[in-house]
């Protein structure tokens, strides 16, 4: 399905809409153009939505503009985006970047979020749970060109010892033919890492004004956004759901892909 472009504040914004139902915005992580969600996953969840998938700020073909890349510029895309595209209210999933992105939004905004879901998610700063430092220098070698090991940065996102049972488990990642910049790249992972800094506060404190129903899912072995940090959000958040994927990485919708679809719909359908 070709992209469409809308103007929204100093950028151009590249977007796709499809299936029928209740509006659904995916937000992709930080990495991602919006066509790498799993192919399934977005064949049924169109099937009773309409799925709205968008590349981020300077990400595939959205241009960068010349605004700052934090993650409240990002959330204040989003919502210009859903003005441009005249949406009033809307389902809103985040993975893993756009999990902060989704709740800066809701914070911000709660008027525009009907249901949310926070997928890879942390609240970040002082109460956040940081990643190890090891695993933040193999993100930092990667993004910055100082290694060209992909083994490595794939350790990050899937359990080893899942990879060493599933040979072929890149051939399930959709390949996508949009680029990300190296300078995006950075960019990103630099927005990604002051959010799970612990030199500011965070948004842990705010998340008890969240009145929207809430799902947050995580892998069990997830070191990208660990896998505690999902305690913290279930706790603070009134009434949210938590269903956590024993043995699942970062990438666990790729990882269980029918898994995750299900545990998406069941919440859609029941809240």
């Amino acid at each position: 399905m070709p992209a469409k472009k809308i103007r929204v504040g100093d950028i151009d914004v590249a977007y796709k809409i499809f299936g029928n139902g209740d509006p659904i915005l995916l937000i992709s992580g930080s990495g991602n153009v919006m066509d790498v969600w799993p192919t399934t996953f977005l064949q049924e969840l169109s099937s009773n939505h309409t799925v709205i998938i968008f590349d981020n700020r300077g990400v595939g073909n959205t241009t960068a503009g010349t605004r700052p890349f934090t993650i409240s510029q990002f959330a204040n895309d989003t919502i210009g985006l859903l003005d441009a595209l005249n949406i009033q209210r809307i389902d809103v999933l985040g993975f893993s970047m756009a999990s902060f992105i989704a709740q800066q939004l809701t914070i911000v905004h709660p008027e525009r979020v009907n249901r949310l879901i926070l997928y890879g998610a942390s609240c970040g700063g002082q109460e956040g749970i940081p990643q190890r430092p090891e695993v933040t220098r193999t993100i930092s070698d990667f993004v910055n060109n100082r290694s060209q090991n992909a083994d490595a940065f794939l350790s990050i996102t899937f359990p080893p010892e899942w990879i060493r049972t599933h040979s072929n488990y890149i051939e399930t990642i959709p390949k996508p033919s949009e680029i990300i910049l190296y300078t995006t790249l950075v960019k990103q992972f630099n927005a990604v890492e002051e959010w799970l800094s612990r030199n500011w506060t965070g948004v842990c404190n705010q998340l008890q004004n969240i009145s929207t129903p809430t799902l947050i899912v995580t892998g069990t072995e997830d070191v990208a956004v660990p896998a505690a940090n999902s305690l913290i959000l279930v706790e603070k958040i009134p009434g949210a759901w938590l269903i956590q994927i024993t043995g699942a990485g970062h990438g666990l919708m790729y990882q269980y892909p029918a898994q995750f679809s299900k545990i998406i719909k069941t919440f859609l359908e029941n809240t």
